[in-house]
């Protein structure tokens, strides 16, 4: 069922902020910095995972001042789903990954499914090596085995979370902040387990 302009203007009344603009930024400079010393000569291929992954992987192309080269994937869990690890593959990227030099960038990592499959995709793909970037890491045990993030901008409670790209039921992606739901809203205490979570 579609959301209404005053739920969502509830939901965004009672939201929490967890990290301000001056929070992101900061982290997505020094972000840029560790990219730049670790990745700066290797003309690598900068993927941007749909959807959440756009705002952060803009804010953060506009920080790399060395040549790269820029594409996209779509893959989702839960995509009308409750549950379960199945990944489906929206869109592959366009450019060749043979031989390359890969940064995957996405919003958040939470259970790390998604974000295994990509990387597991890039070198099945032929990727030399393959790195990978999040704004927002949560805090919790619930991470898939051997999962983690090269670079990594922010912290996050384990709670539902959206703003600067993350959603909340596809709006408020958005958001200049990281949002948490107020404590009378209603949210799933999982995040990757919302039936309408598109990372």
């Amino acid at each position: 069922m579609p959301l209404t302009q005053a739920e969502l203007n509830r939901i965004r009344a009672n939201a929490v902020q967890l990290h301000g603009p001056g929070d992101i930024h900061a982290a997505l400079d020094r972000m840029a910095m560790e990219i730049t010393t670790a990745l700066g000569e290797s003309l690598p291929v900068v993927l941007c995972v749909l959807t959440g992954g756009i705002i952060p992987t803009g804010h953060l192309l506009t920080r790399l001042s060395f040549p790269l080269e820029t594409d996209y994937l779509h893959a989702t869990r839960y995509r009308g789903e409750t549950g379960g690890p199945e990944v489906r593959w929206v869109s592959e990227p366009g450019i060749s990954l043979e031989g390359r030099t890969v940064l995957v960038v996405d919003d958040i990592l939470d259970e790390g499914h998604t974000l295994a499959d990509v990387l597991e995709f890039c070198r099945a793909a032929g990727a030399d090596r393959v790195y990978s970037a999040v704004l927002i890491e949560k805090r919790h045990d619930r991470r898939a085995d051997a999962v983690h993030a090269d670079f990594a901008g922010l912290e996050v409670e384990d709670r539902y979370v959206f703003g600067f790209g993350m959603d909340y039921r596809g709006y408020l992606r958005n958001l200049n902040g990281i949002f948490a739901l107020g404590e009378n809203d209603t949210g799933m205490d999982e995040q990757a387990t919302q039936p309408w979570q598109d990372p």
